[in-house]
């Protein structure tokens, strides 16, 4: 993986300063430590922060064609570029380096946007056309490399991350009331949107170009599922067999690399399986990399320790203490460049520092499993309230609940208040939203905290009516499975569980995951597959452990979901935290002005003085604390990079005059 930057002046005659793209660059050192290079004539400026994967020697960007017409800047990975490049070969394309990127620039010169249909891979890209004057950029089908951009004026600026936008001094730094709202709903801001007022993202599955005649977007693929009457009608055992087909390829194009490749290993289903196909399959040695936590309830240590077992892989873990979350957050938020509700990513940062001092760049994850194959929960809770809802006075059909909750069951009084809760709206089952809404309006509570001017900017904006102006076309025909898989995929996969999970925890000490359970051949197919061989009964994933069953132990296979969480109250106001809770200090937040400080305050003393948090009020405190760092770090005290941090490995200065 790597950083990159860069600026669009098509009207204005005479490039900007060098040192505004030195700034951008240097922003994104972190991304790419091992070499940078720029580009640069009289409308553009391209920079790129190398993390070398391929071809460590000649690989330095930019890289342009045979007649230097073309350059590109990229930040990722095209898996099937070694076919590509062959394919392009025998067309008398040339080629001066063993580079993926050098592969998509020719495919690009040969069919244009079209080209993004034959990459198999995670990319965010940049192409100049010098000859049309135009610049092109892309983003990944699922979303797993970031890209944002920014207009000021006539110009146009570009970056893998918004704090190299803001090296530019007159890019406004405003936190969005609306992105916010969207957050502290959804989790995440809604596609194409950051927190931060006037600063864009690209969707996944979207590319642009910007020109002298203005900016066009378009989309060129979507998470799509068919209509019951169109799905696969092979039973599971044929099922079974194109599934394990498609991943053990998915995995095997995904060891393409000039540097070692390691897994995750949680000890679940997922990372597991993917651990267990890279070993059985393709290697005799692995190297495997898991969290520990303090906390008894979040920790896999002992599914993880009978993996390692298992397969004999060479095992590092680290432990997730709460201080050691706490004394984290702060810089997880600079990584993440949004609020967050939970400090889940923290772990996932800890252990990509321990990846990379361990020699490694590179590491498979499960992530991506739980939506294609169907594992969350929510899930198979919209299953059960479909099917209660055929009759709602039924005392039987909500027991099922019980067999997703029993631990919660057991109590009847939570039993009651669990089956009040999911009882909620279930004569409204034609609502585009059902499967994911309750769950919504729970997360919406924490809004009350809120400060009334910000209530007051947000005036009568509604997330679910935006949202669901979004979906698409054929969405209602969709079974109910299909439409609360495309919900989490659309809003929760690519916003944050690949980003402030993902890239950005990853990216922050260099490390660059892939994701083989995303590979788009899987999704797409798994989106014909009916709902049934996903979820059968109340099982979940049900054909993937069909598949995994033969490389996993049967007490990994079938042992209940465990969902990947940390642990908030304990870390964010415990320890030697005291900068944390000054976040909460009622002249900070007055200065924010974001949130209520009566508010903040009244939930500061309850959960000073409470051993246990609610959900909701664990959400809030990480919201808050989050929201308010975002804003001091980004907004309030944000200080540029410098330029003096780069000496560019490549340096192509194409201006007519200099600056």
């Amino acid at each position: 993986m790597c950083g990159i930057a860069g600026y669009y002046c098509p009207r204005e005659r005479g490039p900007l300063s060098l040192d505004i793209l030195f700034d951008m660059v240097s922003s994104l050192h972190h991304r790419g430590p091992d070499a940078t290079g720029i580009y640069l004539d009289d409308m553009v400026g391209l920079g790129h922060a190398r993390l070398s994967i391929l071809d460590l020697e000649r690989g330095d960007q930019p890289i342009h064609n045979e007649n230097g017409s073309l350059w590109i800047v990229y930040n990722g990975e095209i898996f099937n570029y070694p076919e590509l490049r062959e394919e392009l070969a025998a067309r008398r394309h040339r080629f001066y380096t063993a580079t993926d990127t050098e592969v998509i620039l020719h495919l690009f010169e040969e069919k244009g946007p079209a080209c993004l249909s034959r990459l198999n891979g995670q990319f965010a890209l940049a192409i100049w056309d010098s000859g049309k004057r135009e610049l092109f950029l892309a983003r990944d089908r699922v979303g797993i490399r970031p890209l944002h951009y920014v207009f000021r004026g006539e110009r146009f600026y570009f970056g893998s991350e918004v704090k190299a936008l803001f090296q530019v001094r007159d890019v406004p730094r405003r936190i969005d009331p609306v992105a916010l709202d969207q957050i502290f709903t959804f989790w995440t801001t809604l596609p194409g949107t950051t927190i931060f007022d006037g600063i864009r993202e690209l969707p996944p599955g979207h590319y642009m170009t910007v020109s002298s005649l203005g900016m066009s977007i378009r989309k060129y693929w979507n998470f799509q599922f068919t209509a019951p009457s169109e799905q696969e009608e092979r039973g599971p055992e044929k099922l079974k067999e194109t599934v394990q087909e498609l991943l053990h390829d998915a995995v095997r194009i995904r060891l393409r690399a000039d540097v070692p490749v390691g897994c995750y290993l949680s000890g679940g289903l997922d990372s597991s399986g993917i651990a267990a196909t890279v070993k059985r399959r393709f290697d005799n040695t692995l190297r495997t990399f898991g969290i520990r936590f303090e906390e008894g309830r979040f920790d896999e240590g002992r599914f993880q320790d009978r993996m390692v077992s298992f397969l004999g892989t060479d095992h590092t873990s680290i432990s997730a203490t709460n201080a050691g979350i706490g004394e984290s957050f702060r810089d997880v938020v600079w990584h993440c460049e949004k609020p967050i509700l939970r400090t889940a990513p923290v772990p996932l940062y800890l252990l990509s520092d321990t990846v990379r001092k361990s020699g490694f760049k590179v590491v498979l994850t499960g992530e991506g499993a739980d939506e294609v194959f169907g594992g969350y929960d929510i899930f198979r809770e919209t299953l059960v309230r479909n099917f209660w809802a055929r009759q709602p006075g039924s005392r039987l059909r909500p027991l099922l609940l019980g067999k997703l909750y029993p631990d919660i069951f057991r109590d009847a009084r939570l039993g009651k208040s669990l089956n009040a809760f999911f009882g909620s709206g279930l004569d409204r089952t034609s609502d585009p939203l059902f499967s994911h809404r309750i769950r919504w309006e729970n997360t919406g509570r924490i809004k009350t905290f809120f400060s009334e001017d910000l209530r007051a900017e947000l005036g009568g904006y509604d997330g679910y009516e935006d949202l669901a102006s979004r979906l698409p076309v054929d969405y209602s025909k969709w079974d109910p499975l299909s439409r609360a898989q495309y919900l989490e995929m659309a809003v929760f996969l690519s916003n944050y569980l690949l980003s402030s999970q993902g890239d950005r925890v990853a990216m922050a000490h260099s490390v660059e995951i892939r994701l083989p359970f995303l590979d788009y051949r899987i999704v797409e197919f798994m989106g014909r597959v009916p709902s049934k061989w996903k979820i059968w009964g109340l099982g979940e994933k049900y054909l993937l452990k069909m598949v995994l069953k033969d490389v996993l132990p049967m007490e990994i296979v079938n042992r209940p979901k465990h969902p990947y969480r940390g642990p908030i109250r304990q870390s964010l106001l415990g320890g030697r935290n005291g900068d944390l809770a000054d976040l909460l200090s009622e002249r900070t937040v007055r200065e924010a002005g974001i949130f209520d400080s009566r508010k903040v305050e009244m939930l500061h003393r309850k959960l000073r003085n409470s051993p246990q948090a609610s959900e909701v009020d664990s959400m809030a405190l990480a919201g808050i604390l989050s929201t308010n760092l975002v804003h001091e770090m980004f907004v309030s005290r944000f200080h540029a990079s410098g330029s003096s941090r780069i000496s560019p490995n490549i340096m192509v200065d194409r201006r007519t005059q200099s600056s």
